[in-house]
């Protein structure tokens, strides 16, 4: 019966997430479970498009990604797919009715990681756009779980926290990227002069986005407001860890939360959000 390949499926979604990101399951664990496994879903379709770009170096990432694509389309118009992670987004999207406009917009911004590129201002807010705003439309899709007034509403603030989640990413990962794989994000910037004037813009364009997002968090549906707030947690403590160390140190190395101190955090957003003191 294909409902035990749609367990299955749904299962390695999960375990994918969990293999890659410590951050997004733990706050996943805290959605109410009818979410669970919708964004498990998610994740893995994203972390499986991303590790194509970024890791598969020895193999043709272009014809990998291109048929990865042609298997995502279709695997939605069909219903079924033979890759357990496919098979588990296409449920999501046919169930939740995920604007495929979306999906498109998240391929586009995974094309443009196989090239080598600096971006200038319009191209850093395209890849931004696809890379991280539509997944947070996506996961906003089963939130809201139908009601569209809701989610237009909580339409800007997703996208911010998508947003801001990026942009941290791409400070924590320069070295990795600029030097290992070519990319230059952020628009205008020349990281070999990287000064503590570029990193404070930056910063404060990250600050904006956080603030608004938050807005959008404390509206968001009580069964994902928990684990939404967490992994803003999560991503805030790594921002201001961030924030807290020089230029020079970001190019030299990654700078990561501990674990135990996510541990302490989950913890925390736990009495936050129960006494509703955001």
């Amino acid at each position: 019966m294909k409902r035990i390949y749609d367990t299955l499926s749904r299962r390695l979604s999960k375990i994918t997430t969990c293999t890659y990101s410590t951050s997004f399951s733990m706050g996943i664990k805290l959605l109410n479970k009818r979410f669970h496994y919708p964004i498990y879903s998610i994740y893995g379709f994203v972390r499986l498009a991303d590790e194509i770009v970024d890791s598969f170096h020895e193999y043709d990432k272009e014809v990998l990604l291109q048929k990865f694509k042609e298997d995502t389309y279709d695997a939605i118009e069909r219903g079924i797919s033979l890759n357990p992670i496919l098979n588990s987004f296409q449920e999501v999207v046919r169930t939740y009715e995920i604007d495929l406009q979306l999906v498109e917009q998240f391929l586009k911004s995974m094309e443009m990681d196989l090239s080598e590129i600096s971006y200038d201002q319009r191209g850093f807010e395209e890849y931004i756009l696809g890379s991280a705003e539509v997944v947070g439309l996506m996961c906003l899709y089963v939130f809201t779980e139908g009601d569209h007034d809701k989610y237009a509403t909580l339409k800007e603030p997703a996208m911010r926290l998508g947003s801001a989640f990026q942009k941290i990413n791409f400070l924590r990962d320069i070295r990795a990227d600029y030097l290992n794989l070519g990319r230059s994000y952020f628009p205008n910037l020349d990281f070999n002069k990287f000064s503590e004037e570029d990193k404070k813009h930056i910063e404060q364009d990250i600050e904006a986005d956080f603030k608004a997002a938050l807005e959008g968090i404390k509206r968001l549906p009580v069964g994902a407001r928990m684990g939404v707030y967490t992994a803003y947690v999560y991503y805030l403590r790594l921002f201001k860890k961030i924030r807290g160390v020089r230029p020079e140190r970001i190019l030299d190395e990654r700078i990561r939360v501990p674990n135990w101190q996510k541990l302490l955090l989950t913890m925390r957003c736990m009495v936050t959000a129960r006494l509703g003191m955001y």
